[in-house]
Order: structure tokens, then sequence, then C-alpha cells
């Protein structure tokens, strides 16, 4: 599907979508507990349904229920994870969240199982993991590194040393995992951890559902072993990462109340209000953040806890005064598109002045775009980074591929409307 936007500035309120991220999170912690458990306030999305399914074939029951929030989904699950007495095969379509958190879960089950997915997850790294394997004696077949992987074993309690500098991902599957063994477990990385704050995030999210790990002065985590997981109620909240867009528009268009929110989440792309307040911009509130239109101002942004944030913030420096610089974003390189290259050429595509480096890029502002015919890349955060740069445009702007936002925020392409978005859909 693409998508002809008549360039038109947003204006209203909106509810964030939930966040995708702890949502993944409290299904498996969910999961990983005896009892039953209520998830609810659940975006949906193709991400969080592989999660779902991969879980269900691992043996969880995780059935629809009522939501108490109105336009969610809501989940029973009645943990307990269990071999299922023959190889399985699992398909963890395009999310990298997904496959990294749940390979550790799949060797806990004790099942033999074979990941599969789609787009450029089958490529993306998973080099820890097999090093990792290695040393502990855990099996896995791969073809050149990438998928089909295919992992069965049994993991021991002990001292367990990963990459830091690839994702943070590969930790979280861990600790999930290392508490539940019949022994105490220590976590280190062996380079300096970067989007540390999603580590902290799991941390929070298993605190919430009886976990306790302790993190050591020197970085490490020391994870007590033979912990249960508890059932209960869990609501997951708002997610800054998706609300960026809208307070971004709000920034460059008229002001946007995006609602839903958590005030001091443990979620990092948070940092998105003080990165517009520190280039100029006006955002106030804290459950309900309401952003002005403000001149911005360019300035240097590291991006090394907030990878997610890259693509909505090379718009905003595209529209602000003088030259803004991200920098430590060598890592988004390897996300669903690489991400650095997919802004540069797009926004360069009508009228941006983008360079771009090995670990960043440098954006000279230019204050808006001329319009014409740009690619989501497959890649749901360009598809809707691209569309908020559409206020900015001068003729239409089209988006091909539009369809991708269907990835994190299906609802993305209506809420755009509410908010006075003029859009025309092809190819549906």
């Amino acid at each position: 599907m693409n998508v002809i936007i008549t360039p038109h500035t947003l204006q209203g309120t909106v509810e964030a979508p939930s966040s995708k991220s702890i949502g993944h999170r409290d299904l498996i912690c969910a999961a990983l507990a005896e009892g039953e458990s209520l998830v609810d306030n659940i975006s949906l999305s193709q991400d969080i349904e592989a999660t779902c399914d991969i879980l269900k074939a691992l043996g969880a029951d995780i059935t629809p229920a009522v939501s108490a929030h109105s336009g969610r989904a809501a989940y029973r699950v009645q943990g307990g994870l269990k071999p299922q007495g023959q190889p399985l095969a699992v398909d963890a379509n395009e999310s990298g969240s997904t496959l990294r958190f749940l390979i550790p879960v799949a060797i806990l089950s004790g099942n033999k199982v074979t990941f599969s997915g789609k787009g450029r997850l089958a490529k993306r790294p998973l080099t820890p993991y097999y090093e990792l394997f290695d040393e502990k004696g855990i099996t896995y077949e791969t073809t050149e590194g990438a998928l089909p992987l295919t992992v069965s074993g049994t993991l021991q309690p002990g001292t367990y040393s990963l990459a830091g500098d690839v994702s943070s991902q590969f930790f979280t599957g861990l600790l999930m995992t290392l508490p539940l063994l019949d022994g105490d477990s220590v976590l280190r990385s062996t380079t300096p951890l970067e989007s540390a704050s999603y580590v902290d995030m799991t941390l929070d999210c298993l605190r919430q559902h009886g976990i306790v790990i302790d993190k050591e002065w020197d970085g490490s985590y020391r994870i007590p072993g033979n912990q249960h997981y508890r059932s209960g109620t869990y609501v997951v909240e708002g997610d800054y990462s998706q609300a960026a867009f809208w307070l971004s528009a709000g920034s460059l268009g008229r002001a946007i109340c995006c609602t839903g929110l958590r005030s001091k989440s443990s979620q990092g792309d948070e940092v998105i209000v003080s990165l517009i307040r520190d280039m100029g911009g006006q955002v106030e509130g804290k459950t309900e953040l309401t952003a002005c239109p403000s001149e911005l101002t360019g300035r240097v942004i590291d991006v090394e806890d907030c990878p997610d944030l890259v693509p909505v913030l090379t718009v905003l420096a595209s529209c602000a005064k003088g030259i803004t610089r991200i920098i430590h974003a060598g890592r988004v390189r390897l996300k669903e598109c690489d991400r650095l290259h997919a802004m540069a050429t797009e926004l360069n595509k009508i009228g941006g002045d983008i360079e771009e480096e090995d670990e960043g890029l440098i954006i000279h502002g230019v204050g808006g775009f001329t319009g014409g015919t740009v690619n989501g890349w497959n890649d749901h955060r360009i598809a809707m980074a691209l569309a908020v740069a559409s206020q900015r445009c001068s003729q239409p702007l089209r988006i091909e591929g539009a369809e991708c936002v269907r990835k994190s925020y299906p609802e993305f392409w209506q809420d755009f409307q509410a908010l006075g978005g003029i859009i025309q859909k092809e190819g549906e």
C-alpha cells in the first residue's frame, strides 16, 4: 500500500499505543509464571502476535480477554512452559525482540526449537548467543550464522559473558531465564553495554513479576537462582518511542497532546521529551504531554541509549536551524533496515541535506521539504518519520510501502487522519 499525503499541519489529542517493548516482556514473564495472569492494555501488532504464537508453541495457554481499556487488547496467560514431545518450528516474523528474547526461553522449556524469520531479521546478528552456546555446550544449527536457527540443550547456572555492543536484547533474554535455574548466576558484558536503558526496563519489569536481580557496581548482574515468577494482573504502559512521532509532529505543526504515558518511566525513549526541549522545543505536562510548535535549533544528539528515535530525530533536525550531529548510532544500521542510510536517502530526495557517517549523521537544517515520492524501506519507523515530515512539505508526499507500520502501530494512519492528516491510499 502506498499513501499520498497532502501537506497539512496536525493538531489535537492522541493516545499513545502501549509499549511494545514492555508488552513483550510482560507476556513472557506471565508465560514463565505458574498460574494465570492477565496482561492488559496491549496495542496489537505483528511483533506482539509473533511473541504470543511462539509462547503458545512452547506450552503457554494464551487466550484473548476483555480489555478494561478502549480499543486495546488483553490476554489471559496460563503459564508453565514444558517439553512438547516433538521438535518445534516457530516464526519470529520480523521481530528482533521476539527472536532474541525467546531463544533462551526456548532452551529453558526443554524443547528442540527451530526459529525462522522474515525480511531483514534472518540476517540480523546472533553472534553473542553463538559464542555463548559454544562455551556452554548448547547445541545449535544455523546456516552461515543466519536463520533458520535450531537450538536445544540445557541452561546451567554459572557465569555468562556477552558482548554488549550488538544489542541489549541478548541480555534481556538471559535475564528472564537465568533466575529460574537451580543455582545462582552472573551475567557480564565484555564491552560497554549499549542501550543500557532497555536492560533497566527489563529489570523493572522483572521486579513487578516477582524476580529480583542485583546490578553490581561494575555493571554485571548477580542473579539468584530458584526464583519464581508471580502471576497477577499487569497493565502495559504507553510507548514513548511511538509517542515521539506525535510529539515531534506537534513541534513542527500545531499543538498535539499525547496521553497514556507514565511519568518517570523506565523506557529510555522517554528522553524524547528532553531532546525536543534541548533543541528549543516546548513540551508540557507529565502523563499527558503537549508539544507546541517551536523554533528548533541543531545540536549534537547522542542516541546510544535511544536508537529507535533516530528516524524522527532526523526529521526534527532537518526542520531546525543550523547543524545537528547524531552520534553513536552505528547499530541503527542493523535494524529492520539501515536506518541511517534510509533516512538520509529519502529526505535528501525531497530537499534534505544529510551526510552519512559510519556511526551517525550530519544534518543541515533546511526548514522544510519539497514533497515527491519516498519509500518506507519496509520499516515502520521510517514510514512514520516520513509522515511527520509531510507537514513541512510544499507539495504532496507519496510514501511507498506505507503498510509496514503494521509491525508496531497498525492504527498509525487512522490516528494520523484523526489529527487532521489528509491521505489517499493506493493499492489496498
